[in-house]
C-alpha cells in the first residue's frame, strides 16, 4: 500500500468514501436525511473549507504534530462543533425554531457553502487574511462568509411560491428578488463555473500577472463566473424549460462532484503532463463524465438506500436527495478524508518527530 500513488489512490480513495457515504445515508429514513443529517453536514463544510484553506496543513501545531488517525478525528471534531453552532444559530434565527428544518434553513446553509467557497478560493479569503494570526484571520473569514450569506439571502431569496403550501411562514420569508429554488441553483450553478476555471489552473488569468493579486483576482474570477453562470442558468432553465431543482442536478451538481473527484481526490494527476490549456479541456471533460456517471448511479441506488423518493414538482424529493446524498454527505465525507486524515491509511503518513514540540512543521507526505 505504501507504493500507491495517483490516480489509483484517488480512484481507490473515492471508491471507499462513496461506499461509506451511501451506507451513512442508508441509516435514516427520507425525512430525516432531508431534514436534520443533511442540515447539520453542510453546516459542517464552510468550517471544513476554511482549515483546508486559511489554515493549511501547518497550523494549528497542536494538531499537525498528533498522528492519523487521531489527528484527523480532532479535526472532523472541530468542524462538527462548529457546525452545531451554525445550525443553532440559524435554526432561532432563518428558520424560525421550528424542527424539522424550513425550506428557509436549508436553502440558506446551501448557499453559505457557496460563498465560502468564493470567499476563500476566487477572493483568497482577502481582506481577512492579512491578520497575522491565523486563527483570528480563519475566525473571522468563516464569520464573514456567513455575514455576507445572510445579506445576499435576504436580498435575492422569496418563498412566495410557497404560499398556499401548509408549511409556509410568512414571517419566515425574505421577500427577496427572486424565486429561491432560482436564486438557489443559480448561486451552486456559478460555483460550478469556480470550478470550470480551476481545472486550467486559472488560465488565461495567469498570463497577466496583475490579474493574479487580490482584490483583482477575486473581482474578474466573480466577475466571470456570475456573467458564464447566469448564461447557462438562463439556457437550461429558460432555453431548455427545465425546472430549477432538476436543472441543479443534472448539470451544476454532477459537474461540481466530478470536478471535486478530478482536483482533490485524484489530485489533478489525470493529465498532469499536459499543458493548459488543453490540460484544462481534458480535465473538465473528465470532471463533466465521471460526475454525471456516478450521479447517474447514485440516483439509481436511491431507493435501495433510502426508500421511494419522487422526482419532479411540487416537492422534487428525488433532486433533493441527489444533491444531499452528492454534496451534503459524499463531499463533506471525501473532504475530511483528504484534508484532515491525508487518506490515511492508503495513504503513507509522514514521519513526525516526536520529540518536538516547539510547533515546527512537519515533513510532508511523499508524494
Amino acid at each position: 500500500m505504501d507504493r500507491l500513488r495517483q490516480p489509483a489512490l484517488g480512484i481507490l480513495a473515492t471508491l471507499l468514501v462513496m461506499v461509506i457515504s451511501l451506507g451513512f445515508v442508508s441509516l435514516f429514513d427520507w425525512p430525516t436525511f432531508s431534514g436534520w443529517v443533511a442540515v447539520l453536514l453542510m453546516c459542517t463544510i464552510p468550517t471544513t473549507i476554511v482549515i483546508g484553506v486559511v489554515w493549511g496543513s501547518d497550523y494549528p501545531a497542536f494538531f499537525t504534530s498528533r498522528r492519523q488517525p487521531l489527528r484527523g478525528a480532532m479535526l472532523v471534531l472541530i468542524a462538527m462543533a462548529v457546525g452545531v453552532v451554525v445550525a443553532a444559530v440559524h435554526f432561532f434565527t432563518v428558520g424560525g425554531g421550528i424542527s424539522p428544518p424550513m425550506p428557509m434553513l436549508v436553502q440558506c446553509i446551501i448557499v453559505s457553502v457557496v460563498i465560502t467557497f468564493w470567499m476563500t478560493i476566487m477572493w483568497g479569503g482577502w481582506p481577512f487574511v492579512l491578520i497575522p494570526n491565523k486563527l483570528i484571520a480563519s475566525l473571522t473569514v468563516l464569520a464573514g462568509c456567513y455575514a455576507v450569506n445572510y445579506f445576499l439571502f435576504r436580498i435575492f431569496f422569496s418563498y412566495n411560491f410557497m404560499r398556499d403550501a401548509p408549511i409556509y411562514r410568512p414571517e419566515l420569508d425574505p421577500n427577496g428578488l427572486f424565486n429561491a429554488w432560482n436564486a438557489t441553483t443559480f448561486a451552486v450553478t456559478c460555483l460550478a463555473l469556480m470550478f470550470l476555471l480551476l481545472h486550467f489552473d486559472l488560465w488565461p488569468f495567469t498570463r497577466t500577472p496583475s490579474l493574479m493579486k487580490q482584490p483583482v483576482l477575486g473581482m474578474v474570477w466573480t466577475t466571470v463566473a456570475v456573467v458564464l453562470g447566469a448564461g447557462l442558468f438562463a439556457f437550461g432553465t429558460s432555453i431548455l424549460g427545465m425546472a430549477a431543482p432538476t436543472f441543479l442536478v443534472q448539470v451544476p451538481i454532477p459537474f461540481i462532484f466530478g470536478s471535486i473527484i478530478v482536483l482533490n481526490m485524484l489530485s489533478g494527476s489525470l493529465f498532469a503532463r499536459y499543458t493548459q490549456p488543453l490540460k484544462g479541456v481534458f480535465n473538465l471533460l473528465a470532471a463533466a463524465v465521471i460526475g454525471k456517471v456516478l450521479a447517474l448511479l447514485y440516483g439509481a441506488l436511491a431507493s435501495t438506500v433510502t426508500g421511494p423518493v419522487v422526482s419532479g414538482a411540487p416537492t422534487f424529493d428525488f433532486e433533493v436527495w441527489l444533491a444531499s446524498a452528492l454534496l451534503a454527505v459524499t463531499f463533506p465525507f471525501m473532504a475530511y478524508y483528504t484534508d484532515f486524515f491525508q487518506m490515511w491509511p492508503l495513504k503513507k503518513e509522514p514521519a513526525v518527530d516526536a520529540k518536538r514540540t516547539d510547533g515546527a512543521q512537519p515533513p510532508d507526505p511523499p508524494s
